[in-house]
């Protein structure tokens, strides 16, 4: 994954979950890295369970192995419908474990900004504004844009 530390441009993190807004947010993200020359670390973030509080300790290993799995081909997903085939050398990805509010605030720690979607796949049809994202806005060490889907 581009090193924000490395890179003689911005470098910008984006959160990416694979839902229609997080999509947009890669994109601008994109369009934005070809307007500045910047760095992205798209970013996927997960906990066990699903929902609730984050639990203590980790998860059982076939679970990470098979959850870890399927959120790099989210990623990928999301990757081919904002880059086509090819995605530039300046993208890399993560998936990490963690509350998806938590792992991404951290990953902006040193970014020169943080993209998110309005809302993920968790959040209910007509919600402005997801709880991840609004964490973000109000705790990112950098700044943040909210880019809204399309529809």
């Amino acid at each position: 994954m581009p090193d924000a530390g490395s890179s003689p441009g911005p470098h910008v993190v984006v959160g990416v979950d694979g839902s229609a807004s997080s999509i947009e947010a890669l994109g601008w993200a994109a369009r934005y890295a070809a307007a500045t020359g910047a760095t992205i670390s798209a970013v996927h973030a997960w906990h066990y369970p699903a929902a609730g509080p984050v639990p203590a300790g980790q998860p059982p290993q076939p679970v990470t192995d098979q959850v870890r799995a399927r959120m790099q081909e989210t990623l990928d997903t999301a990757l081919s419908k904002v880059f086509g085939t090819t995605t530039p050398a300046k993208v890399g990805t993560k998936v990490a474990y963690g509350h998806p509010a938590m792992v991404l605030t951290t990953e902006a720690a040193g970014a020169d900004l943080l993209v998110v979607g309005n809302r993920g796949h968790g959040a209910f049809h007509g919600m402005l504004l997801g709880s991840v994202s609004l964490h973000c806005v109000t705790t990112a060490p950098c700044p943040v844009v909210v880019v809204r889907d399309k529809s």
